[in-house]
């Protein structure tokens, strides 16, 4: 559920291009539960939260436990 402060939400375009992917793939990985989603009207247009979506990329890192992941740090 949003709380109050939680006006600040992520509309799919804005994330979709964060993230370099199409809006439908956005789409279908919120349905399969890889990245949070919250409805937020009747048309249920989906918002995203900046903390989810840092959590999946925490996540979905491809370079985290191989050895170029030290280097891309860098």
């Amino acid at each position: 559920m949003l709380n109050p402060e939680d006006r600040n939400l992520l509309t799919i375009t804005e994330v979709s291009r964060m993230l370099h992917i199409h809006p439908n793939t956005l789409r279908r990985w919120s349905e399969e539960g890889y990245i949070e989603s919250y409805r937020i009207n009747l048309r249920g247009d989906r918002r995203f939260k900046m903390s989810d979506v840092q959590e999946f990329l925490k996540k979905f890192n491809p370079y985290k436990n191989t050895e170029n992941s030290q280097t891309m740090r860098e």
